[in-house]
């Protein structure tokens, strides 16, 4: 018993005494096969603040700090402008954030500008399918919606809704615009009307351009069939050949009834229906633009189109607005050369310009 805690205190006593010669051999031993850690003894120490002169070696191979950019403090960028203006030169402080934001994104052409139908609507020689599909003139309504007149009209259903063909459309509206122009080279009198909320500038644009009338408001039932009662009071002018007012003829106008137009262009005709029935006792030929859910029968030049598009109205108005500006512009052609396109009414005469026009 004393033998053995002798032992134990000869050994504490040795491992007390060595530990700095023990503690690497049992590091090497459970250590991997990299090189072990240098003692604290081998390891680089900085140089003592007592010594200014001595650099440590971090820091010496440290790289240079970077010069500070022109225009992080003020003073440094008033400096910068100052010696450029005194040297003629501009001064430069690097690019410009906002420029590098302007280069972002894409740029998307052509695209569809509302009112550029109004301004500038296009000729009957623009009419393609490519713009009769962007102006969406193929949607018409629901399958149980639609009238069976119209079957020559459709191309196919697609998601319970009938589409139009464009070809027909395209067909149609060349026809159309044949025969706007047609009433008015030879001084027809046209009438647009469009009803429908969001219709009103587009109608009255195509009336300035085709230089008719227009009705955006609402159809005042009888306004053909009882047209003297009810516009009797409107005032008249008489023209020239030449569309110059003739205000000496105004005493004859009395005896002339109502003025009534020779063509009628619809924009709705489901809204309008008592029109079209007038415009039939008149014999007033019409144009209209039928949706799958509309008689065709009940106008005389049907344009399958979608009529709750208010492009596609655009598109179409525009087009027929600007044949009859073709058409008044060949009928004051003709009338430069001694050419009337229509037959003068009697009992009015010729002065000025319009006296070299044979009737």
């Amino acid at each position: 018993m004393i033998i053995r805690q002798l032992c134990r205190r000869q050994g504490l006593a040795l491992l007390r005494s060595s530990p700095r010669t023990a503690a690497p051999t049992c590091g090497r031993f459970f250590s991997s096969e990299s090189d072990s850690i240098p003692p604290i003894a081998q390891q680089h120490t900085a140089p003592p603040a007592s010594r200014p002169d001595v650099v440590p070696t971090d820091l010496q191979n440290a790289s240079p700090a970077a010069p500070p950019v022109v225009g992080d403090r003020p003073e440094d960028l008033q400096a910068l402008v100052e010696r450029r203006s005194a040297s003629g030169k501009k001064a430069t402080t690097g690019p410009n954030p906002v420029a590098r934001f302007n280069k972002l994104g894409s740029t998307i052409s052509p695209t569809y500008q509302p009112e550029d139908l109004i301004r500038n609507p296009p000729k009957p020689s623009d009419v393609t399918l490519e713009l009769l599909l962007a102006s969406q003139s193929h949607l018409g309504h629901a399958t149980s919606l639609w009238n069976p007149a119209n079957s020559g009209y459709i191309s196919g259903i697609r998601q319970g809704v009938h589409i139009i063909s464009l070809d027909t459309t395209a067909a149609h509206l060349r026809r159309a615009s044949k025969v706007v122009h047609e009433v008015a080279r030879n001084g027809g009198l046209i009438l647009f009307v469009g009803t429908r909320k969001g219709q009103s500038r587009i109608v009255v644009n195509a009336a300035e351009i085709a230089r008719g009338c227009h009705v955006f408001d609402r159809w005042i039932p009888g306004s053909l069939t009882n047209a003297q009662q009810i516009l009797g009071h409107c005032a008249r002018k008489p023209v020239n050949a030449f569309d110059e007012e003739l205000p000496q003829y105004s005493h004859l106008l009395e005896g002339y009834p109502v003025l009534k137009p020779d063509l009628v262009v619809c924009l709705n005709p489901l809204e309008n229906r008592p029109l079209l029935h007038e415009c039939g006792l008149h014999t007033v030929p019409t144009i209209g633009i039928i949706d799958t859910d509309a008689d065709p029968t009940h106008v005389t030049y049907p344009i399958p189109a979608n009529d709750d598009s208010l492009r596609c109205v655009a598109v179409i108005a525009g087009v027929l607005g600007r044949a009859a500006e073709a058409g008044q512009a060949a009928r004051l052609e003709a009338a430069e050369m001694g050419k009337l396109t229509y037959e003068k009414p009697e009992g009015f005469g010729t002065k000025g310009k319009a006296s070299k026009v044979e009737a």
